[in-house]
């Protein structure tokens, strides 16, 4: 038999275990200027529903996917 997952508690400040700081998620409408660690800067062309976003970086056009971790707004 195993252990049921127990969540960890995080109840004093000087903790070195500190909890997990979400980071908000990422938000772009068309026309907004990016800069992506691969590609480079670029501008959104469409949005897919919350799930990826198509951007012209000049020499291609590519298809990026949620959660954008390598790209942010200018």
């Amino acid at each position: 038999m195993t252990k049921p997952a127990v969540p960890k508690r995080h109840s004093l400040p000087t903790s070195p275990f500190k909890a997990p700081v979400a980071l908000p998620p990422k938000h772009f409408e068309v026309g907004d200027r990016v800069t992506h660690d691969t590609f480079g800067l670029g501008r959104v062309i469409a949005l897919e529903g919350g799930i990826a976003v198509l951007v012209d970086f000049g020499s291609a056009q590519e298809r990026i996917t949620v959660p954008y971790a390598r790209m942010s707004k200018l």
